[in-house]
């Protein structure tokens, strides 16, 4: 399910000096995703990547989070697991999440201006950016493995190119938290700047990449797609097959109580 930014709820869209603006607006649930804001993220992608007059994107959140991934007490609790991100619980094809894929496929440079907590899908968004920029309020995380779960295409792909498979594998095998200060020093985030500086730079950056040819900036995106990735619909349907297997697991059971329960998790590897 698509849906079209006229028709959104939970995120804002809009347009302005060739620059589209998407910004997850569930501040009440730290900008948690569920199946419709699953479905707003692809519909906002998707439609900044259709639109001629669009030549860069900035995404972020309302204060005081960037995304806090899935919304857990929504989505996560109950003996049959999670939604597959916002897929139907028993898909009929494993294939890569459509949010995930709207973002990798937008044809226009794609800004991720941090503002506060990204964790779990909260961080793949922002790895599905070609830049980030974060405020000093900024937090990272690939939380999955503290729920039992792999991470989606972000982590698979995308982390170990831009901070090297070493760190890669630590941030993921451990689901450490790190701050702004060392995302930046590691590579996950360009530059680091003062919280109340972040949409200031971010679109500031924008409008100079705008200030470009869009033909250009198509071709150079696709180009580095080419050379510094891999082929993300194939990983995602590893991805989707795999997180649906874990869905069914006691540790992922157990991942979702500790998280509700606010304890350490205890899994039994079953």
């Amino acid at each position: 399910m698509t849906i079209a930014p006229a028709d959104f709820t939970c995120t804002l869209y809009s347009v302005a000096d060739h620059i589209a603006t998407i910004t997850l607006n569930r501040p009440e649930r730290r900008n948690a995703l569920n199946p419709r804001a699953y479905a707003e993220i692809e519909g906002a992608f998707k439609a900044a990547s259709a639109d001629p007059d669009v030549r860069c994107v900035v995404v972020t959140g309302a204060d005081p989070a960037f995304c806090s991934g899935e919304d857990v007490k929504e989505m996560m609790t109950g003996e049959g697991g999670a939604q597959t991100r916002g897929a139907a619980q028993v898909p009929v094809k494993y294939a890569p999440t459509p949010a995930a894929m709207a973002a990798l496929e937008c044809e226009k440079p794609v800004i991720a201006a941090v503002n506060g907590s990204a964790v779990g899908w909260g961080m793949e968004l922002a790895l599905y950016a070609d830049i980030r920029i974060a405020s000093t309020n900024a937090k990272f995380a690939e939380l999955f493995i503290r729920r039992g779960l792999i991470c989606d295409v972000g982590g698979l792909l995308r982390l170990p190119a831009i901070v090297g498979p070493a760190k890669a594998a630590e941030l993921l095998f451990t689901g450490d938290v790190i701050d702004a200060a060392e995302a930046g020093r590691i590579g996950l985030v360009s530059e680091v700047v003062a919280h109340e500086e972040l949409m200031v730079r971010a679109l500031g950056l924008a409008r100079r990449i705008a200030s470009n040819s869009p033909l250009a900036l198509r071709y150079m995106k696709q180009g580095l797609a080419r050379t510094a990735y891999g082929d993300p619909r194939e990983v995602g349907s590893w991805a989707i097959e795999v997180i649906y297997r874990l869905f069914q697991t006691e540790d992922h059971r157990e991942g979702v109580r500790s998280f509700l329960e606010k304890r350490e998790p205890v899994f039994v590897g079953r």
